[in-house]
């Protein structure tokens, strides 16, 4: 009796259990009308043939009537939503249309980007010293304009010195030569376009050549003018300027006398 009475302690939560797992499985349902319907709505085509039920014969199925008899229109358009023209084929068109509006924002913004960096390095003054044309050339011609001035007058004779100091030839290319260093600066530190700024870099380049070649005309004329004061010795009084001596006036009378002893004494 005890033994009984244990293995039924024993079978009976496992039978429980099983009844348990028994009631809580899921009976598949096979409708057809069911499995169609979710076809046409997820996927498939909307096939109007698998609208069921049908009429019948006569149209006399009461099921169809109930089933579409409310909804007559309902199997005459296309409900999916990835038909032709559902929501989701037409959502899935917009993004495609948005995807491509901003890839051209996309691009349009990178054009802008890029220009304004073009222009940026275009105008800037900080691009000066990057600049390839002033790099290569211009940079090595205009070098003494970018230099503490020397001194002109080294390696120059003392008295040469004087001269050029005493009659202005000095203080005149001091400044010519400042205010082209000054045109030079206000160039390359202001905002302007690359091709006014490369102008302004020859215009400079001309007047400095022009002024180092005046320069050394002058000091060669003075020097010339020295030496040859130096041989004739030019000085206050050694130049005078002597007005000849014309004879005095006669009268009529006094040239006919004249006349006449030259006559008589013949």
């Amino acid at each position: 009796m005890e033994k009984s009475k244990v293995l039924y302690l024993i079978l009976f939560p496992i039978l429980l259990y099983s009844q348990m797992l028994k009631g809580q499985g899921v009976l598949k349902i096979n409708d057809k009308n069911i499995v169609y319907q979710q076809e046409r709505m997820v996927f498939k085509q909307w096939d109007k043939n698998k609208f069921t039920p049908k009429k019948g014969f006569l149209s006399l199925n009461p099921q169809y009537w109930i089933t579409w008899g409310l909804h007559p229109n309902y199997p005459k358009t296309d409900r999916r939503p990835l038909a032709a023209g559902g929501p989701q084929t037409l959502r899935m068109g917009m993004l495609l249309a948005m995807k491509e509006s901003t890839d051209n924002y996309k691009l349009h913004s990178d054009t802008l980007s890029s220009t304004a960096l073009t222009q940026i390095y275009n105008y800037a003054p900080q691009a000066t010293s990057i600049d390839p044309l002033w790099n290569l050339y211009y940079k090595n011609e205009l070098a003494p304009l970018l230099q503490q001035q020397s001194d002109p007058l080294k390696d120059l004779p003392v008295d040469l010195k004087n001269s050029l100091l005493d009659k202005g030839v000095v203080n005149w290319y001091l400044q010519e030569y400042q205010s082209l260093q000054q045109r030079l600066s206000a160039t390359r530190e202001t905002y302007l376009d690359r091709g006014s700024r490369i102008l302004g870099y020859h215009r400079i380049l001309e007047e400095f050549r022009l002024l180092e070649n005046n320069w050394k005309a002058k000091v060669q004329y003075q020097a010339k003018y020295l030496l040859l004061k130096k041989k004739i010795q030019v000085s206050d009084t050694s130049i005078s300027f002597k007005l000849p001596e014309f004879p005095k006036s006669q009268t009529d009378i006094e040239i006919a006398n004249k006349i006449l002893t030259r006559a008589y004494a013949k």
